[in-house]
């Protein structure tokens, strides 16, 4: 039994209240005991939060999830685990059909899924496909030689080779096929809308059709305009997920406050990041092209933005900073992405019953435990 005394505990209300938060056996319980065995830290002082879930990450530390190297995905996890994100879905790119199933296969090798117990690396909540389903105008860093129409009979087989956990799946619903793959595919996974050109009209036909999310929300798509909305008008109206890029150079901060007004509980923050995260400056590569990365910027040598170089622990501060309420920064990066995957009910907040992944934070939201 462990039991954290004194901290403000943030709960399921987006509240934060100063009691006590037990752990037993690696799950959250209602009340402790005060016998021997009992293990207590004092978080007098300190913020204690639910650990943060990344649903779009490609990788960090050097890594990324398409290189397929079961190591390196190791390597991300542990990276990702120290900085606060305990739950995480590698994410991969548009690359050949058969380089992706093996992508997608070598997670099969690592420790990290639920039931293993290595607590040095965050646990693979779920992978999200970006691709290959996109839009060859709104490509963004993807490899155009290798877009594809949605293909569900494709789709299946890169599941069945990582055992079902394609969680999230993004498509652009101006291509063919789109509506058809959303319908039949839509008990199955969540489908995210993203990397497209589409209307307000085409998203909204997706949206009703059975999307559920979407990707880099403004990044790769065509604006909100007054008159024609677009994906973002019909995200807005739609009772979907959004995913937000944080970290200051995808999205400007007046655009983030607005956001949080116009998608109430429905922001998900991610990073979005690449293997240069949590490295220093200089040429790296995403989906098999070159990258440019100075400072928090990362993009392809024709000034096109190329991921993220931040990780989703520094975007929540980073959204915090821009005037968001911590407490809505938090849910975004906690509550809000695990119901975008569907596994609420055994992650994202510090309720009993759910895994114990616990952060405590000092009041100026630095990182200072990971339990």
């Amino acid at each position: 039994m462990m039991v954290i005394k004194n901290g403000f505990v943030f709960g399921e209300d987006q509240k934060f209240t100063r009691r006590d938060l037990c752990m037993e056996n690696g799950v959250i319980v209602q009340n402790g005991f005060q016998g021997s065995g009992r293990e207590e830290i004092d978080a007098s002082g300190l913020y204690v939060l639910p650990g943060l879930m990344d649903v779009h990450s490609h990788g960090a530390y050097g890594c990324d999830f398409s290189d397929g190297d079961p190591e390196g995905l190791r390597r991300i996890l542990r990276y990702e685990k120290a900085h606060g994100i305990t739950s995480y879905c590698p994410t991969g790119m548009t690359l050949p059909r058969e380089r992706l199933k093996k992508i997608f296969a070598s997670v099969n090798s690592v420790s990290a899924l639920p039931g293993d117990e290595d607590p040095s690396l965050a646990r693979i909540a779920g992978i999200h496909m970006e691709g290959p389903f996109l839009s060859a105008e709104k490509k963004g860093a993807h490899a155009a030689d290798y877009l594809i129409p949605p293909a569900a009979a494709f789709f299946r087989e890169c599941n069945e080779s990582c055992g079902r956990l394609i969680k999230l799946v993004t498509l652009a619903p101006d291509t063919e096929g789109a509506l058809e793959f959303i319908r039949e595919l839509r008990g199955e996974t969540n489908i995210s809308l993203g990397h497209t050109a589409a209307g307000y009209d085409a998203a909204k036909a997706a949206f009703d059709a059975g999307a559920n999310h979407v990707t880099h929300l403004y990044n790769a798509m065509p604006p909100f305009g007054h008159r024609e909305p677009g994906l973002i008008g019909a995200a807005a109206e739609s009772s979907c997920m959004a995913e937000l890029i944080s970290d200051g150079i995808h999205v400007h901060a007046s655009v983030i406050r607005a956001t949080f007004k116009l998608f109430p509980d429905r922001v998900v923050l991610i990073s979005d990041s690449m293997r240069a995260t949590g490295l220093e400056d200089g040429t790296y590569d995403l989906g098999g092209q070159a990258v440019s990365v100075r400072g928090k910027r990362a993009s392809l040598f024709d000034g096109t933005i190329a991921g993220s170089a931040t990780n989703l622990y520094d975007c929540m501060k980073a959204a915090i900073s821009f005037g968001i309420p911590k407490e809505e920064a938090i849910a975004a990066a906690t509550m809000n992405p695990a119901k975008s995957i569907g596994i609420y009910g055994e992650v994202g907040s510090l309720t009993p019953g759910k895994r114990a992944d616990v952060l405590l934070a000092d009041a100026r939201m630095n990182l200072v435990r990971v339990l």
